[in-house]
């Protein structure tokens, strides 16, 4: 299989996050998503023009949550926990991370450095980090549940946007963020993001 991502990506380092809980190893391809052509690049790869996506011997699964399905469906359901209950909450929290928090991705772009200033919060960025903060407050720690799932994966990345901005939870909140970073797949991921970053310097 082949991974094609794009740099400074956070949905990209999300799939690859969950391409290692599964065990698999993938071929990368990175386009770099400062260039001009980037979109004509990926658009040879993907039909949609976004990454990441997904390319086994039959199609091209693109969207990061898309393929994170389908690797937990590959993998007899290896992603998401095995209660019913869980799973249900599990899926939920990906969707919202997948689709929401527009305000903060706005105001706080995905970076590889701690950026200087600490970031002013906007009244809509306040009520999302409140929202994050209570959904990191229903961890079982060091993982949202028993075991590492696609929710640390996708909620990881998430944790180290907000360290980079100085945004640092409390409590129990505090506990999972700081877990998170601690994690030894993120810190791979993120060694994994400089790798990209740095072909196209």
């Amino acid at each position: 299989m082949e991974l094609i991502v794009g740099t400074d990506s956070t949905w990209s380092l999300r799939a690859w996050i969950c391409l290692q809980l599964v065990n698999v190893d993938v071929t990368e391809l990175v386009i770099d998503l400062n260039s001009a052509n980037y979109k004509s690049e990926i658009l040879k790869y993907s039909p949609t023009g976004l990454v990441p996506a997904l390319i086994n011997e039959t199609c091209v699964i693109h969207d990061s949550l898309a393929i994170t399905e389908y690797l937990n469906e590959s993998f007899n359901g290896k992603l998401y926990p095995k209660n019913i209950t869980e799973r249900a909450l599990a899926r939920s929290l990906c969707a919202e991370m997948h689709s929401g928090f527009m305000n903060l991705r706005s105001q706080c772009p995905f970076t590889l450095k701690a950026v200087s200033n600490n970031v002013d919060i906007s009244e809509n960025m306040s009520l999302e980090l409140g929202r994050i903060e209570a959904i990191f407050e229903q961890a079982e720690i060091p993982f949202m549940s028993e075991s590492a799932s696609a929710v640390d994966a996708f909620y990881s990345i998430l944790a180290f946007r907000l360290k980079s901005y100085g945004v640092n939870f409390q409590g129990k909140a505090g506990e999972y963020q700081d877990s998170l970073l601690n994690w030894s797949l993120l810190k791979k991921a993120i060694m994994q993001a400089e790798q990209w970053h740095s072909a196209y310097k």
